[in-house]
């Protein structure tokens, strides 16, 4: 195998790695922060299902980016995902839980920019809807599972002990379905850019799995971000599990599972298929924003417990930098590929 894909390909681990560090605190961010869940048995629990999403459910949002940019040089691939992964790191470091879906779709439409390649309005119009829905929908199915959870709780009558029980079981579970969605909805952030240059073949596992060079290249790319969940991601976990709302281990479980069915809606190849063939409206498979479907749950449940327990300071600085999360990954992509065609005189369009 060429060393050059490697090499070129250690932006989007670098991005995987930062997607960890950032989105981990997604899925177990409000479970960590009200104690209930160690970070150490997250992270390990994030990491297995992280990459078992991305590798057999990954593909149905990498090709709606593929039709927004498709990036036909390795060298170009390479410059789009360090662009986006720069950008998510300095938000990072500011503790900001950033979207990775808005960082790298602002490196390629700077790819698109600076290749005089066509943005398709359609394919961008779709993914830009969905930063807005995504965060209202999430809001609405976390009031809706909150009000029902709340009733069922009050007519169980559990003991709070047992309660306390059942609640940490079901934060795993709903920690576990997390992780295989943000997997499967994200992976293409990592490694979308890739797909078209790859020069990976199948491979066999113990004659068990056969996983196609699409496959090879999402398992790698899934270890990346388990990489960054156990390595970097305990101070975003703190900001989400602590900074925007306090809130009861019963809260923190209903927000993990609706922005988990959020990002499987967005991600679900057979649930699209099912609702075609019964010529119902499908879901678009979009690589959504599992900040803005976390933040959005948090908020939907604050805003029905009347909103006064929201950090709205915290909550406007999520929103410039997610405003402003896309510009910067974008004006980064386009000089830094004319840094590369200019000084290294690298072919990073064709």
């Amino acid at each position: 195998m060429d060393l050059t894909f490697f090499i070129f390909l250690s932006s989007g681990l670098f991005l995987g790695w930062s997607l960890g560090a950032s989105d981990a605190s997604n899925i177990f961010g409000t479970a960590v922060g009200t104690k209930m869940i160690k970070f150490r048995t997250a992270a390990i629990i994030s990491s297995i299902f992280i990459i078992i999403g991305a590798v057999f459910a990954g593909s149905g949002t990498s090709q709606t980016l593929g039709q927004l940019g498709s990036i036909n040089t390795l060298s170009g691939a390479f410059m789009s995902a360090l662009a986006a992964a720069l950008t998510i790191y300095w938000m990072v470091e500011l503790s900001m839980p950033i979207s990775t879906s808005q960082a790298i779709v602002g490196a390629i439409i700077g790819w698109n920019f600076f290749a005089h390649k066509p943005t398709d309005i359609s394919i961008l119009s779709k993914i830009v809807s969905t930063w807005v829905f995504c965060p209202i929908l999430a809001g609405i199915t976390a009031v809706i599972l909150y009000w029902l959870t709340k009733k069922l709780v009050n007519k169980a009558n559990l003991h709070l002990l047992r309660q306390d029980c059942y609640t940490r079981i079901g934060l795993i579970l709903a920690g576990a379905f997390g992780a295989y969605a943000l997997g499967a909805n994200n992976i293409a952030n990592v490694m979308g850019v890739f797909v078209t240059s790859s020069p990976l073949q199948s491979i066999n596992i113990a004659d068990i799995i056969t996983l196609n060079p699409t496959q090879v290249l999402f398992l790698i790319g899934g270890m990346a971000i388990s990489s960054g969940v156990i390595t970097y991601s305990r101070k975003v976990i703190n900001t989400v599990g602590n900074g925007i709302m306090k809130m009861s281990p019963l809260m923190a479980w209903v927000v993990v599972v609706s922005q988990s069915v959020v990002l499987f809606l967005f991600a679900s190849q057979e649930l699209q298929q099912f609702l075609s063939s019964h010529n119902l409206p499908t879901i678009p498979l979009v690589p959504v924003s599992s900040s803005q479907a976390v933040i959005g749950a948090v908020v939907g449940i604050g805003l029905l417990k009347g909103g006064r327990g929201i950090n709205w300071c915290l909550l406007g600085k999520i929103a410039i930098s997610w405003v402003i999360t896309p510009l910067i990954a974008a004006i980064v992509c386009y000089f830094s590929l004319f840094f590369l065609q200019n000084v290294f005189a690298m072919e990073v369009y064709k």
